[in-house]
């Protein structure tokens, strides 16, 4: 499983994907991961040009391994990152919130792998189509934005309908979720909350915390009614968001009340009134670790795993 067709494709030692995540997928999570045997994502967010590119040439001069970059395609920015990805001759780049097609034959002309994220079969098979080089599977149990199906659901599904690799996401945090992932079908996984939850990670240690501290049913979503459904750790916000969502007229103020709220919580480190966005593997997050030794766990579990199932 460790020198399957993805590995290959990142040219990475392990299929575990950082995930592009605003605010605190910066270079040094991104260096991190790579340097650890993964593929380390610096996250765009809505972040402009400028910030983007400062980001990317820290993490060359932190790592010589490979790392992608996740680009929003809602983003105002988006036509100018990917201006400056051609230029920078980026390794991979995975993509969430759009189509990115127009962008896909330019990327490859100059080596880069492009992987969208995507909730359902329909689009996993769209991006297929227009060249896509994989797709990151996501399940509802993911932090921030997410889909309605689980990822134990919709995985074997896509895996069945595609005949690129396929890249499990939502709710994976340790071993043993890889080892799922991988007997669904999938050909590595992406891991986000788990990662926030390191060392390198420059998000706030009081949204770190709020994470360890977490049990099972505390990632909720909110903000259903706006259309765009949001995972969050409970909190005073989101006691907030839930009482107004009793009434559908106030999707705007919901709107007005999440605005610069990641920022709030992840760099500011207010976890009452901030988003704090979080799968719902957060309670499976009991430590804060390198990123190093949060991979070398994952890898001796999956070890363990595979010895219990040859006993069967």
């Amino acid at each position: 499983m460790f020198e399957n067709r993805l590995v290959k494709l990142l040219g990475v030692k392990y299929p575990i994907i950082q995930g592009g995540m605003a605010w605190v997928a910066t270079a040094e999570l991104a260096a991190a991961v790579s340097n650890a045997g993964g593929l380390g994502v610096i996250g765009c967010g809505a972040a402009p040009v400028e910030v983007v590119k400062q980001e990317i040439l820290k993490a060359k001069e932190m790592t010589d391994k490979p790392f992608g970059v996740n680009v929003m395609l809602l983003s105002p920015h988006a036509d100018s990152i990917m201006e400056m990805l051609y230029d920078e001759k980026i390794s991979v780049v995975t993509t969430g919130a759009g189509n990115p097609g127009k962008y896909i034959d330019k990327l490859k002309n100059v080596g880069t792998k492009v992987i969208p994220v995507v909730p359902s079969v329909a689009l996993a098979k769209r991006m297929e189509k227009v060249g896509a080089d994989a797709v990151i599977v996501e399940g509802t149990e993911a932090g921030g934005h997410i889909g309605e199906l689980t990822t134990l659901a919709i995985v074997p599904q896509v895996v069945d309908d595609v005949d690129i690799p396929v890249i499990a996401a939502g709710g994976i945090a340790d071993g043993r979720g890889f080892m799922a992932a991988i007997s669904l079908g999938a050909e590595g996984v992406q891991i986000g909350t788990r990662f926030v939850c390191s060392n390198e990670c420059i998000a706030h240690d009081q949204y770190k915390e709020k994470i360890v501290n977490s049990k099972d049913r505390d990632a909720i979503v909110t903000g259903r009614i706006t259309g765009h459904p949001v995972r969050i750790i409970k909190n005073k916000l989101s006691r907030k968001i839930i009482n107004l969502e009793k009434d559908i007229e106030n999707k705007d103020e919901i709107d007005k009340l999440t605005i610069g709220s990641l920022k709030k919580a992840a760099i500011d480190g207010d976890v009452d009134l901030g988003s704090v966005m979080a799968g719902q593997s957060s309670g499976l997050i009991k430590d804060i670790k390198s990123c190093k030794e949060i991979i070398e766990d994952i890898i001796t579990e999956v070890e363990d795993v595979k010895e219990k199932l040859c006993k069967f």
